[in-house]
């Protein structure tokens, strides 16, 4: 085993080494999709902020935590909670913190090792904590009243595991909940039949010797990030300023983060857990050209929860909530007006 892993070691050690060597050609395409963003008509990411505070995680990592407070607060108005993906922040949620600032008192934090959280370390880099670091947030800032819980990518496996370790929380305060651009399972296998089997057997080793080379990966980044992020991320045509903004947030990201959270992620496996969600009022959205979850996970989460509005996206893709926001801000005002029916008539 141990010459498997050399191999491996000095596989990524090439792969690495060359891909640094054609960055210069990829950096220089961001350079003029930045200059391009510039130009062009500024969208103000990363301008809505409220007041920030700290939550800590059960295992001391400080969260940071924003809540955008409602403008006239009603007494069956649910809390809104907003959990962002991998390698994201809570900037990522900009259109739909826009659209319903004001008419709805909502939560937005960083998850652990992301945006201005404290780094956690590789122990706790787990969709578990994550579970348990939702659960702290809800009970820091919004201890009381109805929630509508909505993850994107991994926040949406971590709306799963707060399910997995608290059935109770979910079934007596969640009135709503929103998966979008998710998967309840199978995420680490990239390919179908025996290829992605034989992929998804040696992943460990391929992470754990790229971990080893985090400064060569970390300088093929700086000049790949940004082609890799406007091939995968978008399902279609979206302004410079879209794919600088994911770039940005992804490449503000430490490759050992990357490494941290990819075996939690290729084992997470909650079909289970989605039953706490089964009667509550859900929302299910996938860009239709998602090119890092397919449909097939999006259908397969949907036949989970029998009460969930399933709504596919045409010409997006990952970043749905980016690329087609007003189709996702009317789907997830629905959301909430279906969760506070429900609520009013229980």
């Amino acid at each position: 085993m141990s010459r498997w892993v050399r191999a491996l070691e000095v596989a990524a050690a090439v792969t690495g080494a060359a891909a640094a060597a054609g960055a210069a050609g990829l950096a220089a395409q961001r350079t003029v999709a930045r200059g391009r963003a510039r130009r062009g008509e500024p969208m103000r990411f990363r301008s809505l902020r409220s007041d920030a505070r700290t939550v800590v995680a059960t295992d001391g990592v400080g969260l940071h935590v924003e809540v955008d407070e409602q403008s006239e607060p009603g007494a069956a108005a649910p809390t809104l909670v907003f959990v962002h993906g991998y390698l994201l922040s809570m900037d990522c949620w900009h259109f739909q913190r826009a659209a319903l600032r004001g008419e709805h008192r909502m939560v937005f934090y960083d998850q652990r090792s992301h945006g201005r959280s404290d780094r956690s370390d590789a122990e706790h880099s787990t969709l578990e904590q994550l579970g348990h670091d939702l659960a702290t947030v809800i009970e820091a800032v919004a201890p009381t009243g109805p929630l509508v819980l909505i993850g994107h990518s991994m926040g949406g496996m971590t709306l799963m595991s707060l399910a997995e370790q608290r059935p109770e929380l979910v079934a007596e305060r969640v009135v709503g909940a929103a998966f979008l651009a998710t998967s309840a399972g199978h995420v680490g296998r990239l390919l179908p039949g025996t290829p992605g089997k034989l992929l998804d057997g040696f992943q460990p080793l391929l992470v754990g010797s790229l971990a080893k080379l985090s400064s060569v990966v970390d300088a093929s980044r700086r000049g790949t990030a940004f082609a890799m992020t406007r091939r995968l991320a978008f399902g279609g045509p979206v302004p410079d300023s879209y794919v600088v903004f994911v770039d940005e947030m992804i490449s503000a990201t430490p490759s050992q983060v990357i490494w941290d959270f990819l075996p939690a992620l290729r084992l997470h496996r909650r079909y289970v857990a989605l039953a706490a969600y089964a009667h509550v009022e859900g929302l299910v959205v996938a860009g239709r050209n998602d090119a890092i979850l397919s449909a097939r996970h999006t259908h397969r989460l949907a036949s989970e929860l029998p009460v969930a509005e399933l709504l596919e996206v045409p010409d997006a893709g990952h970043m749905v909530i980016l690329e087609q926001p007003d189709v996702v801000n009317r789907a997830l005002a629905d959301l909430v007006a279906r969760g506070q029916e429900l609520r009013v008539q229980a």
